[in-house]
């Protein structure tokens, strides 16, 4: 009998999943269910990124895409069985530094942080709780999106509040999407020499956003903080705000916390600044001036949030782009760079129109890659590492 790894990786519109072997781990199929929470595809392909096929009618939400999945891999073969399952987790919180095996006392911090993470964790959890209903005996691996983001320097992770309310609440910089900044510091030692690795800034733009400051392959600073609304403008949330706007909403228009929550993790950014969607593919095919301000607006502050980390960097050797805008749209690549030309950017247009690896100029100061993640193996290799 075949024994197997399934990732799990819940983001915020999306739920990537793979199936690895137990020993390896090598990959067998990769799953995709997108827009999951409104018209929910499901694509599956081979170990060699061959589309095997796609589904629409796979219903709404993360625990309907996982029993699509599971009844896919049962169908495929009779002697099917799981070794493991690894799962992104968002907020690891002070707790932990890397990956666990879930047991009651991992879901009971996991549920103190869903303050910090009202919108990932939940889902998060409820993958865990769904595959434990279906195997009690599976054996569970939580894989932290914040343990990348544990060698921070201090002042990076730290907020200019009162020391007695930041250590009674550990309220601190945290950092997320870890597990990609972790992929993407391995594989760009394929692209980039090792000179050009001592400063590297990566950006995360995927349904969630953020940039990492990355020296010598650890992370110094990044833009999220103690939740996943700061830093970059994203597809729902707005990124860097004035707090006093919170304060203005909560006091002086009549909406409960829970309403203002609502604003700023659903209805903000992409979608919120354009009135249309908060997908960047939905903005580019409309002609709705609104759009182009909405995609401006989220250059200008990826840029903006690029330029600050090179103080924590003191320059800047290369910049990666990464997750679905950042290695697949080019305009938005276009925008960006241009903004942070004064660096040493220069950009090889065509390269970039065709989506290649390398997409700056020859004698660019600063290299620039388009590079896609891959969370899924982070997972499996540290899924496999627990077994062992």
């Amino acid at each position: 009998m075949s024994t197997y790894i399934l990732t799990c990786n819940a983001g915020s519109n999306s739920l990537k999943s793979a199936l690895y072997t137990a020993d390896g781990p090598e990959l067998r199929f990769r799953f995709l269910a997108d827009r999951i929470h409104d018209r929910m595809t499901l694509e599956v392909k081979d170990g060699d990124g061959k589309t095997i096929t796609t589904a629409t009618d796979v219903g709404k939400g993360y625990e309907q895409a996982l029993a699509w999945i599971l009844n896919f891999l049962n169908d495929q073969a009779e002697d099917f069985r799981l070794a493991a399952a690894g799962h992104r987790i968002v907020h690891g919180g002070p707790y932990y530094e890397g990956p666990v095996v879930v047991n009651d006392e991992v879901m009971d911090n996991l549920t103190k942080l869903i303050p910090f993470a009202p919108s990932h964790q939940p889902h998060n959890m409820r993958l865990i709780e769904a595959l434990q209903k279906l195997d009690p005996d599976l054996q569970q691996v939580a894989c932290f999106d914040t343990s990348f983001h544990r060698t921070q320097r201090p002042e990076a992770a730290s907020f200019a509040l009162p020391r007695k309310l930041v250590e009674e609440h550990q309220l601190y910089r945290y950092g997320f999407h870890g597990l990609s900044y972790e992929y993407l510091t391995a594989a760009m030692a394929d692209h980039l020499r090792d000179s050009e690795r001592k400063r590297v800034i990566a950006l995360h733009m995927g349904g969630g956003c953020s940039a990492c400051a990355i020296s010598n392959g650890h992370s110094v600073a990044t833009t999220m903080g103690l939740t996943a609304l700061e830093g970059m403008m994203m597809n729902t949330r707005p990124g860097r705000l004035d707090p006093g706007v919170v304060l203005y909403l909560c006091q002086h228009t009549g909406r409960s916390v829970e309403e203002v929550a609502e604003i700023l993790y659903k209805q903000s950014g992409l979608l919120g600044v354009s009135g249309i969607s908060g997908d960047m593919r939905d903005l580019a095919a409309s002609n709705d001036p609104r759009a182009a301000q909405a995609v401006n607006l989220f250059c200008a502050m990826a840029a903006r949030e690029t330029a600050a980390l090179v103080t924590d960097l003191g320059g800047l050797d290369a910049l990666i782009f990464s997750g679905a805008m950042g290695a697949d749209d080019a305009e938005v690549r276009e925008k960006i760079t241009a903004r942070l030309g004064f660096l040493g950017i220069s950009l090889d247009y065509a390269a970039n129109r065709k989506n290649r690896t390398v997409v700056s100029e020859a004698d660019s100061h600063i290299k620039v890659l388009a590079l896609p993640t891959d969370e899924e193996i982070i997972i499996a290799r540290k899924t496999c590492e627990m077994m062992n």
